[in-house]
């Protein structure tokens, strides 16, 4: 079990922002066999986006899981939950042990190469609650994960997420900073992403 090793922390001084990086959550070998179980065994949907009144396939796969049934909507979308497989219950258990909280979902994007990306947003729904935490882990190639601040414009941040690590936004950063994964020119394989939540 991972939980059984130390995890080595990284922080960031950055201001409104409570933002944790671990590079090794799951080793290479944990984070190998996840990521082709994921791949293989999540039901991935492609919903359409409607942006600046253009509707057009959203560039990545998505799938939710979650407790109780509970909605999770976002850019005019509204996705169902699946129920949590053992699969998912492992990743979330594990970083439990670093959050100290209850996960109630779990939102899975699959970028299946370098076209596919997430524009900028915050995960600021009104069902997260104030101060929301958010837990990202990431398994596949490494992808460059971009913040900024809403009005300092000066205050940015990239973070290249690497295969096994996971990432902990907190506190105000959602209320204050917005993200994104852009798309990128190079030739890379496919990337999937996990995102804990907890819906009120």
């Amino acid at each position: 079990m991972n939980t059984l090793f130390p995890k080595e922390k990284i922080t960031f001084n950055l201001p409104d922002a409570d933002i944790e990086y671990y590079s090794n959550f799951f080793d290479a070998v944990r984070a190998n066999e996840l990521f082709e179980r994921l791949k293989e065994g999540i039901p991935w949907q492609q919903d359409a986006i409607t942006v600046f009144g253009k509707t057009h396939p959203q560039p990545r796969l998505t799938a939710l899981f979650g407790n109780e049934g509970k909605p999770y909507s976002y850019s005019n979308i509204v996705m169902q939950p699946h129920h949590w497989n053992p699969l998912l219950m492992f990743i979330k258990e594990e970083i439990e042990t670093i959050c100290q909280e209850n996960f109630t979902t779990v939102l899975l994007n699959y970028y299946r190469d370098g076209k596919d990306s997430n524009g900028w947003h915050a995960d600021n729904e009104k069902e997260l609650g104030r101060n929301p935490i958010i837990a990202s882990v990431s398994f596949g190639a490494e992808r460059s994960f971009h913040l900024q601040h809403n009005t300092i414009k000066e205050q940015k941040l990239k973070i290249n997420l690497e295969h096994g690590s996971l990432l902990i936004m907190k506190g105000a950063t959602q209320h204050f900073w917005k993200h994104q994964i852009p798309k990128t020119a190079k030739e890379i394989s496919s990337r999937i992403n996990l995102t804990f939540r907890i819906i009120k």
